[in-house]
């Protein structure tokens, strides 16, 4: 009997619910882990991944924590650890966006997107070292636009997904003597509710890409099943372009 990659180990996946986030869990189960997923507000979604994931044979556990909140961040963290018993994969997958002319962003908006997109990815990898141990692995989902702006009205949103290049590469040099690897993976054009390939703009965002097309949720899952898997441990402080060429 084969032995999957991830057998034995838990992960957590922030933003779990939907979209990519659903997709890297679920992808994880598979690879054999037992997985935690957070979500913000649709609790029957979370449910159903839930089931899903436990349909593979594997523990899972949904908690409503809002990536806004500093504390429930934390929280979702060291509650992974005390109903798993561990945690070796974190991947800090949810996110915000706001879009707009920069003179009509609101300060409001400005404060949530970087407690969201930048400040709960810090703290989940800060409660997350606390407990991890060789072999660990930190993947944050950052986003094409932090390598390329295409078109206006993303500097909020890029500002925040580019300070996840720092936090990587730090993590990377923090982490690396324990054995822990911390890796960006950055999507582009992604066929999920939140940005749909038969969306208003998805012609303008497919034709941005060197394939012209949109790509699925399960082409990140599959470099972060890479990543945290055993492929991944020689790979450290790089952000991987999952994006269809849109930052060639």
């Amino acid at each position: 009997m084969t032995t999957a990659q991830l057998d034995g180990k838990v992960a957590l996946v922030t933003g779990g619910s939907r979209g990519i986030g659903e997709a890297v869990a679920v992808r994880l189960a598979a690879e054999g882990a037992d997985v935690a997923i957070t979500y913000r507000g649709e609790e029957a979604r979370a449910d159903e991944v839930v089931a899903r994931i436990k349909a593979l044979g594997r523990r899972a556990r949904a908690v409503r924590a809002d990536g806004a909140d500093a504390a429930a961040v934390r929280a979702s963290v060291d509650g992974t650890v005390e109903y798993f018993g561990r945690l070796d994969i974190l991947v800090n997958n949810a996110g915000q966006g706001v879009l707009g002319p920069i003179e009509e962003i609101a300060e409001e908006d400005v404060d949530r997107v970087l407690a969201v997109n930048v400040r709960a990815p810090f703290l989940a990898a800060q409660a997350a070292a606390r407990h991890m141990t060789d072999g660990g692995r930190v993947i944050s989902i950052g986003s094409c636009m932090a390598e390329r702006v295409a078109f206006p009205g993303g500097t909020l949103y890029a500002t925040s997904k580019a300070a996840l290049t720092g936090l990587t590469k730090t993590l990377a040099r923090e982490l690396g003597p324990r054995g822990i690897t911390a890796n960006l993976v950055h999507p582009g054009p992604i066929d999920t509710d939140m940005n749909p390939a038969d969306g208003e703009s998805a012609p303008m965002q497919a034709q941005l890409t060197s394939l012209g097309a949109y790509g699925q949720p399960s082409d990140i899952a599959a470099t972060v099943a890479h990543l945290a898997g055993d492929g991944g441990r020689y790979i450290t402080g790089a952000s991987i372009a999952v994006d269809g060429g849109f930052a060639v």
